[in-house]
């Protein structure tokens, strides 16, 4: 056996030792992933949010009769399957807008595979954002949860997501559509509460 030292790379996260700390990134796999689907020489863009709408004809990512399915050349299923990986390991930024073009993939149209280029272009710009661990950290745990009502206007589903901090630095997080169908926000409340329960979380 050979000791060789502190690990700097595992699983493509690469992580940088400080005196006092640990930050944990991603800009190697950001970068063969950019390069994978030729958008490492792609101009940079803003963070890639987008707004939903209650009304079903303005919601962007409605499913349109006369819109033609993209066929198997164009790689969508693993540029999406690239992206979730990243956003469940280093980057809490991106999950939501991830979640919501993996609900296409059965059948993903141009204006899908934009979305998931429009997150490349973000990703090329902040390839080198990451987690930081300090060692003295304060030792409180904080978290955050909240849905959007009607995230899904197409099937009466809701979004949720939630946040837990320790020290500062963001440990666990999840975006996620609902299991179950919301009538009105009272639901949302309701849903919440259930997987807080399930997952130890006192109220």
């Amino acid at each position: 056996m050979k000791d060789l030292g502190q690990t700097k790379f595992c699983l493509d996260l690469q992580l940088e030792h400080y005196n006092s700390s640990i930050f944990v990134y991603q800009a190697a796999y950001v970068q063969k992933v950019l390069e994978k689907f030729n958008m490492d020489k792609s101009y940079p863009t803003k963070p890639p949010m987008v707004v939903r709408s209650l009304d079903v004809e303005k919601d962007p990512f409605r499913p349109r009769e006369e819109e033609e399915i993209l066929g198997s050349h164009v790689t969508y299923l693993s540029a999406v399957g690239a992206l979730m990986y990243l956003a469940n390991s280093t980057r809490p930024d991106i999950p939501f807008i991830v979640n919501l073009l993996a609900r296409h993939s059965a059948e993903p149209t141009k204006r899908h595979w934009v979305g998931v280029k429009t997150i490349l272009r973000y990703l090329n710009g902040t390839r080198d954002l990451g987690l930081f661990y300090s060692k003295n950290q304060d030792p409180i745990l904080l978290g955050y949860t909240d849905a959007s009502y009607l995230s899904d206007p197409h099937n009466g589903r809701s979004q949720t997501g939630f946040v837990f901090l320790q020290g500062g630095t963001i440990i666990s997080w999840k975006s996620s559509k609902q299991t179950l169908v919301s009538t009105f926000t009272n639901h949302n409340c309701f849903y919440m509460k259930h997987h807080a329960s399930v997952y130890g979380f006192a109220e």
